[in-house]
C-alpha cells in the first residue's frame, strides 16, 4: 500500500470518528449526559472528582483520615500481591462505577484509563509491570451482563501504556455469593478456589492486576495468589477507588 492510500485510510478513519462522535457523543462518566465534543468528561463535573491523595496506606492504598503508614486492615491481615493504589476516592465515583459495571456504560472505560495512567504515572514507572491482567467475571455474570468492566478499563490501560494485556491469564470456575454483606473472613472463604490461571504468559513477569474496586483486598489476594502459584514474579495491583482505611 502506498504512502499516499495510507493517509487517505487514516484520513477517513479520523473522519469517520469524528461523525460518530457527533452523531453518538460520549456520556460523561459523572453526570452521563452528552460530554462536550471531543472531550470525555464535562469541566465541572471533572472538578468534582477527587483523586486519592497522600496519606494512604503504604500496602493497599486506602486513603488514610490521619497519620501514615500501613492501614489497620493490612496489620491484621497478609496479603498475597506486594501493593496496591487507587485511583479516586470511592464517594466521587460510587455512581459512575456502578453504571459502568452495571449499566452498561463501557463508554466510561476509556476517560477512566486516562485517569489512571495520569494519577498513578509514577505508580506505574515505579512498578515496572510486565503484563496486565484483570480480575475476571463468572460465566454466570459474563452472560447476564454481556461484558466485563475490570477487563475494558483494563484493556484502555493497556492501550495507553503499551503494557500487553492478557484477559485470560485469570478464569473464574466457581461462581461466588455477592460479597457486600459477608465480613472479611466470609469473604476469604467464599473466593476459596475461585480462580485459576488460565495461560502460562505469567510466568517470570511483574503483573499488574486491575480491578473496578479495592474493599477488603479479598478478591485481589485470591486472583494474586493464583498468579504467584502460576510462576508470576511478583503482583501489584490497580484499582480506579478505594474506600478509607482504619
Amino acid at each position: 500500500m502506498t504512502d499516499t492510500l495510507l493517509l487517505l485510510k487514516d484520513s477517513l478513519k479520523r473522519a469517520a470518528a469524528k461523525a460518530v462522535d457527533l452523531v453518538y457523543p460520549a456520556r460523561c462518566p459523572v453526570c452521563d449526559n452528552a460530554a462536550p465534543y471531543g472531550e470525555k468528561i464535562c469541566l465541572d463535573c471533572l472538578r468534582s472528582l477527587k483523586a486519592l491523595r497522600y496519606p494512604w496506606c503504604e500496602k493497599c492504598g486506602k486513603k488514610l483520615n490521619f497519620g501514615e503508614g500501613i492501614c489497620g486492615d493490612c496489620k491484621r491481615n497478609e496479603h498475597s500481591f506486594v501493593r496496591c493504589r487507587s485511583v479516586f476516592e470511592y464517594p466521587c465515583i460510587s455512581n459512575p462505577v456502578y453504571r459502568f459495571k452495571y449499566l452498561g456504560r463501557r463508554e466510561y472505560a476509556a476517560f477512566f484509563a486516562e485517569s489512571s495512567v495520569k494519577i498513578l504515572g509514577d505508580y506505574l514507572a515505579m512498578t515496572k509491570p510486565d503484563a496486565i491482567v484483570c480480575v475476571p467475571l463468572s460465566k454466570k455474570k459474563m452472560l447476564k451482563r454481556g461484558y466485563n468492566q475490570a477487563e475494558d478499563y483494563a484493556g484502555e490501560v493497556s492501550k495507553l501504556t503499551n503494557i500487553p494485556f492478557y484477559p485470560g491469564a485469570l478464569k473464574r470456575v466457581r461462581n461466588t455469593a455477592p460479597m457486600k454483606l459477608l465480613s472479611p473472613a466470609e469473604r476469604q472463604k467464599n473466593l476459596k478456589n475461585a480462580f485459576k490461571s488460565g495461560q502460562s504468559v505469567v510466568k517470570s513477569k511483574r503483573i499488574l492486576l486491575i480491578d473496578d474496586i479495592y474493599t477488603t483486598g479479598a478478591t485481589t489476594d485470591a486472583c494474586a495468589k493464583v498468579l504467584l502459584e502460576a510462576g508470576a514474579e511478583s503482583v501489584y495491583c490497580m484499582t480506579l477507588a478505594s474506600g478509607a482505611g482504619i
